[in-house]
């Protein structure tokens, strides 16, 4: 039958229920939380999955954003609510979900087309932040109203560097002397056109108005969204030297399992426009690519995440060189993952762990880390070249299950400010509320052996993503279906035993979902299928289970 409410209800609705058991814990925390004003910074990374040491990774050199876990709450369960850029950036930075921002693709404005919801640094703002962008934080363009949500988000007008315009030309250099535009693109960073790279430019503007933050008198709010490792792989091709092709390993799962829905299945057709990878002649959809371009891929991501890691370096060692490490919170995630070969699939546009899992730590001072003593530097700059670093653990790390959606109300605690009411269903007339989860209990100290009573039972922990498609077979724009082609929605519940996924009708002019037209599902179990390689669905012992989970 057709659900009378919006899509996503059912899922929302039980993400509520399991949060009032935690309103008595808010409510304690927020009237313990600090009275200091302070300061935010917000580093938002573009298709970054936690292929970092910090979670684990033996092969990337990422020292210096270890080092901030090493300082940090790094949280090893965070998932995005939909794995491409604008969808997932509009929801995160509203606390919404993507039905009701009624986001799915690029091409709608949230205020206009849902509601005019609030954002994080809006709310900063409104409450005497100065509130600056850096980089790609919204996604550009009709998403964020061709302004970055201007002037609502921020006090002054966003920053984008005049390098980015050259991420998608032919400036790559291939084994012919010619330029192209290829996927893989190390490059000699002084034969580039203006001599830099976007987020080097970042860099150095965040670096210059923390500069002009240390004598304000008013607290900031600065977001930095850094572009690397989103596709083409344009970095300095020294990072290439990090990463022999001889120590780059395929995906342990590189073949499309047998038992996957066509429809839950993305054809990659990003990295098929780019010209190295026209050349291979690949099949559409299913490919395979050849083995050695896969390891020259993964590769290059790879090297893209240290280069990326030195600019996050530089950028929190001028922190600490400004003296404000000790008053200022850092939060670092993504907006996705990204699949390195994974099931078959390089890119993001799914549901797995894959493309939904993404890094998220907090630094909180005083809380996650001590206060820093006069002189004390927490964050110098480590260059990845040195192999004598040592690789960094984790200050303080919970596993549960958390979503980005949950990023809202957790600054707005660990500042200080009111944390915004839970959003009433339907909340399209409401502008602040929030669809997430207060995460400050995690940030309580107390004793690791007995904190049964915060952490409450790891089961009830859930999280929710989604993903549209414009069929049930892969096409041509199963990626990044527009709206009026969406004709399927999968909704998919991960809880700390399973992932189970359902494709059901989608009516993009209603917004509706029809739970009774299942196109297909899917249900992984964790223990036994860390993968997410064998889908149960239809077996017959645990077809009744997954059915039974059904809104």
């Amino acid at each position: 039958m057709l659900s009378p409410f919006p899509p996503g209800w059912n899922l929302l609705w039980l993400g509520l229920v399991l949060g009032s058991v935690c309103a008595a814990l808010e409510a304690a925390a927020q009237a313990n939380s600090t009275t200091g004003a302070l300061n935010v910074l917000l580093i938002i990374v573009d298709d970054l999955r936690p292929s970092l040491g910090c979670y684990g990774d033996k092969l990337v050199r990422s020292p210096n954003i270890d080092q901030l876990a090493s300082h940090s709450l790094l949280f090893q369960n965070a998932f995005a609510q939909q794995a491409v850029c604008a969808p997932s950036r509009v929801s995160f930075l509203t606390g919404r979900r993507p039905d009701t921002t009624r986001l799915y693709d690029f091409n709608s404005y949230w205020r206009v087309h849902a509601g005019n919801f609030s954002t994080i640094p809006q709310y900063f703002k409104e409450n005497g932040y100065l509130t600056m962008s850096v980089g790609k934080v919204f996604h550009p363009g009709v998403s964020s109203n061709h302004s970055d949500d201007s002037p609502y988000s921020w006090s002054f007008p966003p920053y984008h560097p005049s390098s980015e315009k050259y991420e998608n030309t032919k400036t790559c250099r291939g084994q012919d002397g010619e330029l192209h535009a290829n996927l893989l693109c190390p490059v000699d960073v002084v034969d580039v056109p203006e001599g830099t790279l976007p987020d080097k430019q970042s860099t150095e503007q965040a670096i210059r108005l923390l500069e002009k933050m240390k004598t304000s008198g008013s607290p900031f709010f600065l977001a930095v969204g850094y572009h690397k490792p989103h596709i083409p792989f344009r970095y300095p091709k020294e990072f290439q030297k990090l990463y022999p092709l001889e120590n780059i390993t395929l995906a342990p799962d590189p073949q499309v399992p047998d038992g996957l829905p066509p429809v839950a299945y993305n054809p990659w057709m990003d990295i098929r426009q780019r010209e190295d990878v026209q050349a291979l002649n690949i099949s559409v959809p299913y490919g395979p690519i050849p083995m050695d371009f896969q390891r020259k891929i993964r590769q290059s991501y790879f090297a893209s995440v240290s280069y990326l890691d030195t600019q996050v370096g530089h950028l929190l060692s001028t922190l600490d060189d400004l003296q404000l490490a000790n008053n200022t919170i850092i939060a670092f995630t993504s907006d996705h993952g990204w699949a390195l070969g994974e099931h078959g699939e390089w890119a993001k546009y799914s549901n797995f762990d894959i493309t939904t899992r993404v890094p998220l730590m907090f630094y909180v001072p005083g809380r996650t880390a001590l206060l820093p003593k006069a002189g004390e530097k927490l964050f110098p700059y480590l260059d990845p070249f040195d192999s004598t670093t040592e690789l960094m653990e984790p200050g303080r790390q919970t596993t549960d299950l958390v979503e980005l959606l949950s990023l809202f109300p957790t600054l707005a605690a660990l500042a200080g400010l009111p944390v915004p009411p839970h959003c009433p269903v339907p909340s399209f007339h409401v502008e602040l509320c929030r669809e997430g989860q207060n995460l400050l209990k995690h940030f309580q100290l107390h004793d690791k052996e007995d904190d049964s009573h915060l952490h409450g039972n790891p089961r009830e922990s859930i999280a929710y993503s989604q993903y549209p498609r414009p069929a049930d077979s892969p096409q041509w724009n199963s990626d990044k279906p527009s709206l009026k082609d969406i004709k399927i929605m999968g909704y998919s519940i991960r809880t700390i035993d399973y992932r189970y996924t359902i494709w059901v009708g989608f009516n993009p002019d209603e917004f509706m979902a029809n739970f009774s037209d299942i196109h297909a599902g899917e249900l992984y179990f964790v223990d036994s299928d860390p993968l997410q390689d064998h889908n149960i669905y239809n077996d017959s012992q645990h077809g009744e289970l997954a059915r039974s989970l059904i809104p």
